[in-house]
């Protein structure tokens, strides 16, 4: 079941109990296992959107990945013995609407591909952030599993980044400039 609560509310205590920092991993775990809920709904939209041939090759390949983070969420909290009870993530609901604005938009391809690459950098930002507190709260508790199992997947967000990085700078940019 989904409850919807932001994560600041969440911080002041509306939501959940910050007992400890086992409390506040689970939290991040729930708020990034909606998030990855959401992209996986979202990044099927950002494939159609894109015109170059390597962005929508990159988007189609991030949501393979999103699968796989999705399942090693489900493996975190199967090693913490937490039940999953995922939150809604507001934040992600945020960049998600955003970038469905862009691929509402209308103009010209380069130009959108390169709106679609600044949206999707803001969600692999996001998350990155995430993962990598996430990764850093459960070392620190001695989840050394769970540990590297987020360090896993946020290997492949910084990835995720320097490839829509690259894209940008090999032509997408430049072509959008020139329109």
């Amino acid at each position: 079941m989904s409850k919807s609560s932001s994560w600041f509310s969440k911080i002041l205590g509306n939501a959940i109990n910050l007992e400890n920092l086992e409390c506040v991993l689970v939290m991040q775990l729930r708020d990034l296992a909606s998030a990855e809920e959401q992209l996986v709904e979202s990044l099927p939209r950002m494939v159609d959107a894109a015109t170059s041939l390597e962005l929508k090759h990159a988007f189609q390949h991030h949501l393979d990945e999103t699968l796989a983070h999705q399942a090693r969420l489900d493996e975190a909290f199967r090693l913490l013995g937490k039940d999953p009870d995922i939150e809604t993530c507001e934040a992600m609901e945020g960049l998600i609407a955003e970038s469905d604005e862009l691929i509402a938009l209308e103009g010209d391809a380069e130009a959108k591909d390169a709106a679609l690459i600044a949206a999707a950098q803001r969600i692999e930002h996001y998350e990155i952030a995430g993962y990598g507190c996430a990764r850093t709260f459960a070392h620190r508790l001695g989840h050394f599993g769970v540990a590297a199992v987020l360090q896993e997947t946020l290997n492949e967000e910084h990835n995720a980044d320097r490839t829509l990085t690259r894209i940008a700078e090999s032509g997408i940019n430049a072509a959008a400039a020139q329109s």
